[in-house]
C-alpha cells in the first residue's frame, strides 16, 4: 500500500495525480478507477476503455496544471482546456450545508456518474492551482518520483517517508563510496 501525500485528504485533485507513480498505477484498469473513485468518495462507474481514458487524460492534464504552477510557468493550453471541460462535464450547484456551522459543497446533477466525478474532480484541481493550496503545491524531490504532495513544513522536500529515507540512503552510500576511493 502506497502512502498518501501530504494534502491529498484535502484535495482529491492532488490525489488522482499521485495514482500515477513510478511504480504502478491505481486506474490501470476500470475496476481499479471504480474503486480509486470510491475510496474518495465519487462513486461512479467506469465501464470501458473509453471511460477509463477519460479519467487518465483529466489526471494528466491536472498534473500538467501543478508542474506549471511548481515550475512558475504557464500550463500548456491544451491542459487548461480539458481541465475546463472536466469541471463543466457535470451540472452541479454549489450549496450551502449547516451542521456545527455553515460548509458548502458542490452537489451533482448527476449523482454517481463519470461526468460528476470528473466535474468533481475538475473542480478541485481549479480550486488547488487558484486557491491557497496551490501555492504550497510541490513535486517530491527525490530521485525517480513523480508524485506531488503539499509542503506544510519549510523543510520537507519529499511526498513520504519512504522518498525521504531513499534520498538519505544514496546520501550515505555515496559518502561511503566517496571515503573509501578517498583513503585509497
Amino acid at each position: 500500500m502506497v502512502t498518501a501525500a501530504p494534502g491529498e485528504d484535502r484535495a482529491p485533485a492532488l490525489a488522482l495525480v499521485n495514482t500515477e507513480r513510478v511504480t504502478g498505477d491505481d486506474l490501470a484498469s476500470p475496476a481499479s478507477a471504480v474503486s480509486w473513485l470510491g475510496s474518495h468518495g465519487l462513486a461512479a462507474s467506469v465501464p470501458d476503455a473509453a471511460s477509463l481514458r477519460r479519467l487518465t487524460e483529466l489526471r494528466g492534464a491536472v498534473r500538467e496544471l501543478l508542474a506549471a504552477l511548481a515550475a512558475g510557468r504557464v500550463p500548456a493550453p491544451a491542459a487548461l482546456a480539458a481541465v475546463n471541460a472536466a469541471a463543466g462535464a457535470d451540472a452541479a450547484a454549489l450549496a450551502l450545508t449547516w451542521g456545527d456551522g455553515p460548509s458548502r459543497a458542490w452537489n451533482s446533477a448527476r449523482p454517481g456518474s463519470l461526468d460528476a466525478a470528473v466535474g468533481a474532480l475538475a473542480r478541485d484541481a481549479i480550486e488547488v492551482v487558484s486557491g491557497e493550496l496551490g501555492a504550497l503545491v510541490r513535486p517530491c524531490e527525490a530521485h525517480g518520483c513523480i508524485r506531488y504532495y503539499v509542503r506544510e513544513h519549510a523543510r520537507r522536500r519529499w511526498c513520504s517517508t519512504t522518498c525521504g529515507d531513499r534520498v538519505r540512503a544514496a546520501r550515505h552510500q555515496k559518502l561511503v563510496v566517496e571515503q573509501r576511493e578517498g583513503t585509497r
